[in-house]
């Protein structure tokens, strides 16, 4: 299994814990959008998040959509994913191009600049839940940390790393999200603030090779973890001629009328995966046919 997902408890299941590698997730996506280093960086992070929340969910049907809207020159990140660990996603500008930080790192912060972050929910309900929060830092990971407290009032710990190579492929990339549950106890919860004080950042870790077992080992340090599953994670579009069919039937008769008129073929695009569909102008006449 190369891109995986492990789900655990520990302390008596006073804390849960999900960790992922998500290397070939995370370069599937820069391959597919062709995006820059901070912008592989920025998508790799969301895509990480996004499997693990979409793990966390309960029924087969249930699906996750994490949207960022940022006044930063990336403009906005969605990602979606669903409870199997198949996950998605797309940057609105991929070749945003800006220097390194202080710390010599990419600067995804400044790529994103100020926003909100929003978690859709899609449960099978007449509503989706929607839980909006903004971002307090734009490095993601400590934005999903306050969105946890704030909108699920769940007390949480988020870690997210994408690791370039020279050559701009994804050399790692992964992250965890630790939990604690509503009866935790105080020593507990001492002992896992200090573990996660002195953890070195999800790159290096990753980077050192550890696996998504051993990091949740090293931030649950002394807590007794069980590991519960583990389960694949890949980046996985459900896109089809048939689907980008339905949207233009949607459009209506007429756009669809005047596409017909200009007498060329046209292209349409998945936002998702970048996948191209061609239409002839017989192929658009039958589509006309079938709006009516």
């Amino acid at each position: 299994m190369s891109d995986y997902i492990v789900r655990a408890t520990a302390a008596n299941s006073q804390v849960r814990a999900f960790a992922a590698t998500t290397r070939d997730v995370v370069e599937t996506a820069r391959a597919a959008h062709g995006t820059s280093p901070v912008a592989t960086a920025a998508l790799g992070r969301l895509l990480t998040a996004g499997s693990l929340m979409g793990s966390m969910m309960k029924n087969e049907k249930d699906m996750l959509t994490i949207k960022i809207q940022c006044d930063g020159p990336i403009k906005g990140l969605t990602v979606t994913a669903d409870v199997h660990g198949n996950v998605k996603g797309f940057v609105e500008e991929p070749m945003v191009i800006l220097p390194a930080s202080e710390k010599g790192k990419l600067d995804v912060a400044k790529a994103l600049g100020l926003g909100v972050l929003s978690v859709i929910k899609d449960m099978g309900l007449k509503e989706p839940y929607v839980g909006d929060t903004i971002l307090t830092t734009s490095e993601i990971a400590e934005d999903l940390t306050y969105y946890f407290a704030t909108s699920e009032q769940v007390p949480s710990s988020v870690g997210l790393g994408v690791l370039m190579e020279k050559d701009n492929t994804v050399k790692q990339a992964g992250g965890f999200i630790i939990q604690v549950m509503p009866f935790v106890e105080d020593a507990v919860l001492d002992k896992l603030e200090a573990n996660i004080a002195n953890l070195e950042p999800v790159t290096s870790m990753l980077d050192k090779g550890m696996t998504p077992e051993q990091i949740l080992e090293t931030v649950l340090d002394g807590m007794d973890v069980e590991f519960n599953d583990t389960m694949p994670t890949k980046f996985q579009c459900n896109c089809s001629k048939e689907r980008v069919e339905k949207a233009l039937i949607s459009i209506g008769r007429k756009d669809i009328q005047e596409m017909i008129d200009d007498g060329k073929e046209i292209e349409m695009h998945c936002h998702f995966c970048n996948t191209s569909y061609q239409f002839s102008v017989e192929e658009l006449k039958e589509i006309l046919k079938k709006s009516r």
